[in-house]
């Protein structure tokens, strides 16, 4: 059997979708686009990039399921009262 060696590593990957999303946020920023889409668009790659970085920088992917949960519990709270604060701020 032969063993196919991946020359890139998971965190590697990961880190490039981290850059990889961060650049697509400066370039929505620096294109001017704005609207209630967008932000939410942000919203949910921010909570995409913390889940990210939990699990994989935090190590985090190979703890209980609670400690994940309590994480995850956390990211939502802070991009919601984000989108909560947007909200209230555009009426």
């Amino acid at each position: 059997m032969i063993k196919r060696h991946n020359p890139i590593r998971p965190c590697t990957g990961v880190w490039l979708l981290l850059v990889l999303l961060t650049l697509v946020t400066y370039g929505i920023g620096e294109a001017g686009l704005g609207g209630i889409e967008v932000v939410f668009l942000l919203l949910a790659m921010v909570l995409i990039k913390g889940q990210m970085v939990a699990d994989f920088f935090m190590g985090l992917r190979r703890v209980r399921l609670r400690w994940r949960i309590l994480l995850t519990i956390y990211l939502l709270l802070v991009v919601s009262g984000i989108a909560l604060a947007y909200l209230m701020g555009i009426k």
